[in-house]
């Protein structure tokens, strides 16, 4: 006997959390230990106005360009897509489910204007790789932290 038509019904509170979701040995994980962003906000002060509509946090598009780097991810259009519906990158970006996802245009032309006229990049490979011991992973062929 065919059992009745399950039909979608929309939960009216969700008990979900992202962080049970990514795998342990995920190698986002790996270099979310390995990097401390914490000093790029005094970092990019300068290129920032102190008037006008606030800006996206320069944090998330640092691990943004990060998750693009690491899993090749060239485009920023499909980058913006695939945040929206990875949660290990949305995981690794520090975002919730509900966050939105910056239009692939403003994070386009931070990329090609702000971090490339502040040296950011450097910045930041330089302070994590100075802060900490980074080997590359037999396993998986990717720069981890072993501890």
């Amino acid at each position: 006997m065919m059992g009745p038509r399950q039909e979608a019904q929309s939960a009216l509170f969700y008990d979900f959390s992202i962080e049970g979701h990514v795998p342990g040995d995920h190698v986002l994980r790996a270099i979310d230990g390995y990097i401390d962003l914490s000093s790029v906000r005094t970092h990019l002060t300068e290129f920032y106005s102190s008037t006008g509509r606030p800006s996206i946090d320069p944090e998330l598009m640092m691990r943004m360009l990060l998750v693009g780097y690491v899993m090749g991810i060239r485009s920023e259009r499909h980058l913006c897509e695939e945040l929206h519906l990875n949660l290990a990158y949305r995981w690794f970006c520090k975002m919730d489910l509900s966050d939105p996802i910056p239009d692939h245009s403003t994070f386009s032309k931070n990329r090609h204007g702000r971090f490339r006229d502040s040296d950011v990049l450097r910045h930041v490979f330089e302070t994590g790789r100075s802060s900490k011991r980074s080997t590359v992973c037999g396993r998986c062929q990717h720069y981890c932290c072993r501890r």
